[in-house]
């Protein structure tokens, strides 16, 4: 079996979003980095004695380790890698002004986007996130030396230049209209350029939000999504400044629900971040267009101007796709482990603010958010997500058998145990190997 590797132990992974699979003695082959046995260790010596397997890898896992897909980080602001942490408890516009866009500015010089670039992927990629959704800043070469380091680093990501043509400094917005089109128009045809069918690496239509962005150029950035069939991301009734802002500047629109589709930046293929505050119109529409939600509870209760708990049950119910994001600098971490945890509690406030009509998240679900529910809403979910035969074995090796802060293993331990310490008390060093598309990267 050339190319061929096997996994004997534990496995973990989501089914459904409230079917959490545990498999304690799982037999896993890859192949050409395609999962093509997902089935009991019984197979093993079947598997093993057949003439083509002189070439393969045999990976067996120690009680305390299991295997769990790759984490998806649904909204990651790159350029944000070295802020992180800063301006925590100010108000979102407030916090741009003074924080991010200073930041963020820094990107029109290459080499700086190339270190930063560099410490980011790897970053990411230590804590396990395989697949990321980023914002660039809105600086073309920096755009393109980003996607040259998740393809370079073995990343899976959508990336996409941020525009913005208005409300931001003078030193830090796009040119004109045309400018902001143009480069993204050389960004998009980069991307497509070093990973032509898209398997790693693809583009996504970034507009910042409305606020920066004029009536003509969230137009023809619709114009483009729709043309190339691109994803789409920006943020959405992320806190009561940012809404009234956008309010004001379009009066036409009762809702930024009816804003974003007007323009062509509502859909199927649409990543909206935050949704703190929806209305019941808005949460319909979502469901009817399979719009995607990235929810990043640790910089909703952060940054933003208040304690905002987004509506994830009424999502959920509704059955629209919902991931979660770290928002990089718009919180205090990194690790999607700290947003399962901080979506944990932030489920909790809500359903006792809603004295029990918003139920608290399961562990099953917020697992799901972090992978599979993550891959549907960056519509990856056909490639990756969980272990299913068929699709591309992005995966972490977890182990609860190092030193760390992890709540330390014992031998009468179940799998289940091992796996909920881990969720809620373990960190970056119990994922001992990653790997994107069966290629081991950490």
């Amino acid at each position: 079996m050339e190319g061929t590797r096997v996994f004997i132990g534990s496995v973990i992974h989501s089914r459904s979003l409230n079917y959490l699979e545990i498999i304690d003695d799982a037999l896993v082959v890859v192949r050409d980095g395609r999962i093509i046995t997902l089935d009991k260790a019984d197979r093993e010596q079947e598997i093993l004695q057949s003439p083509e397997a002189i070439n393969c890898e045999i990976h067996r896992l120690p009680h305390g380790d299991f295997l769990i897909p790759g984490f998806i980080d649904t909204h990651n602001h790159a350029p944000q890698w070295m802020q992180r942490g800063l301006g925590q408890g100010m108000h979102i516009l407030d916090w741009l002004d003074k924080i991010t866009f200073p930041n963020e500015a820094k990107f029109e010089d290459p080499a700086y986007a190339q270190r930063v670039y560099a410490s980011c992927v790897a970053g990411f990629l230590r804590q396990g996130i395989t697949t990321a959704s980023y914002y660039s800043s809105r600086h073309a070469p920096a755009t393109k030396i980003l996607a040259d380091e998740c393809l370079r680093q073995g990343q899976r990501a959508l990336i996409g230049k941020c525009n913005m043509n208005r409300n931001a400094p003078d030193y830090y917005r796009d040119e004109s209209v045309e400018a902001s089109v143009q480069e993204t128009e050389d960004c998009i045809a980069h991307v497509q350029s070093i990973d032509p069918t898209g398997e790693l690496v693809r583009y996504v239509v970034t507009p910042r939000f409305a606020i920066t962005c004029d009536d003509e150029l969230l137009s023809l950035l619709g114009s483009i999504a729709k043309r190339d069939n691109l994803s789409i991301q920006t943020h959405f009734n992320e806190a009561k400044q940012e809404m009234k802002a956008t309010s004001q500047l379009f009066p036409a629109f009762k809702c930024e629900a009816d804003l974003y589709e007007h323009f062509g930046l509502l859909n199927d293929r649409s990543i909206m971040a935050h949704c703190c505050f929806m209305s019941d119109y808005e949460l319909e529409k979502f469901a009817a267009l399979d719009v995607g939600v990235a929810h990043c509870p640790i910089a909703n209760m952060t940054v933003g101007g208040g304690f905002m708990t987004a509506p994830i049950r009424a999502f959920l119910d509704k059955g629209i796709k919902v991931g979660l994001g770290t928002d990089s600098g718009g919180g205090f971490s990194s690790s999607i482990l700290d947003a399962m945890r901080q979506a944990l509690i932030a489920s909790n406030a809500r359903e006792v603010a809603t004295k029990g009509t918003d139920e608290g998240l399961s562990l099953e679900e917020l697992f799901y958010m972090a992978t599979l529910g993550g891959a549907r809403v960056c519509r990856f979910d056909h490639k990756v997500g969980n272990f299913e035969i068929g699709k591309e074995f992005d995966a972490l090796w977890v182990s609860g058998n190092v030193s760390g802060v992890m709540a330390p293993c014992e031998s009468e331990d179940s799998t289940r145990t091992v796996f909920e310490k881990f969720l809620m008390t373990g960190d970056d060093r119990n994922i001992q190997k990653v790997y994107v598309r069966g290629v081991q990267i950490k």
